[in-house]
């Protein structure tokens, strides 16, 4: 049977349509990502006078963030904070949320459908609501300018969203291999250990990289917790650079936004392959 022209025009009609919107998408995020990354090269301090093309290519703004005559900008210590608290926040909340979506998807008891409502209902609330609250407990406990104490509040904060997403991955595992598993005489453990953790890590890699990723975004809370200079965060530090009344330098603030979008980018990469050999992994025996 032809397809008429009219059905062809119309179907080209809208391919054409659609690389079009795809365009449009990619160009809304890469080009504020290039300008920031080619203001990085720019020389002054003014983010305005930058241009996407540098007239005048300098990496005096890398150098700077190394090597300031300013005692307050270590950008190396803020990475290396940064680093730390993101790596725990990320590692607690894999091995946390492994164990709660596997106790919410394959056990029954009591509490059970409320507490993943209660679960549901904790991620309606902005975190910005609890941030007094979160102040006066950490005070109470000794933990306030911790680096523990802002670990265990990211760490509390992703579990709500962090369980659901995991108990909905571990739902679509059948039941029947854990049913095998223990005719053959697998423990629990073993089931969790041998079994659905390895069919889960597509969605254990997404968790740890949106939580390792937290407290790298994460000013607000960051800026309340820690209150010295040296434990200091990348992104309270590097909100110095654009926080001055009379002072304020762009191009450096660039710079090491650029530095700080490396570790994420090393991670991602990391974890990219487990994404998809996560989905086969101990699925077939034999």
């Amino acid at each position: 049977m032809k397809i008429s022209s009219n059905s062809k025009w119309v179907r080209d009609l809208w391919l054409v349509f659609s690389y079009l919107i795809l365009i449009m998408a990619m160009a809304a995020v890469l080009v504020p990502i290039l300008y920031i990354f080619f203001a990085s090269f720019n020389t002054g301090s003014s983010l305005y006078s930058s241009t996407m093309i540098p007239k005048n290519f300098t990496l005096d703004n890398y150098r700077m963030l190394f090597n300031n005559p300013n005692k307050s900008v270590d950008f190396t210590l803020w990475t290396l904070n940064t680093l730390k608290i993101a790596s725990a926040t990320s590692i607690a909340s894999v091995i946390l949320t492994s164990f709660t979506a596997y106790a919410f998807s394959r056990f029954r008891f009591w509490g059970r459908r409320y507490g993943l409502i209660m679960f549901l209902v904790v991620q309606m609330f902005p975190g910005a609501m609890g941030m007094v609250a979160i102040y006066v407990l950490l005070n109470i406990l000794g933990l306030l300018d911790t680096h523990l104490g802002l670990i265990l509040i990211y760490t509390g904060g992703a579990i709500p969203f962090s369980t659901w997403m995991a108990k909905g991955y571990i739902d679509s595992i059948p039941r029947s291999l854990d049913e095998a598993a223990l005719i053959d005489g697998a423990s629990r453990w073993q089931i969790y250990w041998r079994i659905l953790m390895p069919l889960s890590l597509p969605i254990l890699s997404v968790i740890a990289l949106l939580n390792f990723i937290g407290p790298f975004n994460d000013y607000l809370l960051a800026r309340i917790v820690l209150t010295s200079a040296e434990k200091r965060t990348l992104a309270v530090g590097l909100h110095a650079f654009i926080s001055g009344q009379f002072d304020q330098n762009w191009t450096q603030f660039a710079a090491g936004s650029m530095l700080t979008s490396i570790p994420i980018m090393i991670l991602f990469l990391s974890l990219q392959k487990y994404f998809i050999s996560g989905l086969t992994a101990g699925a077939t025996k034999g």
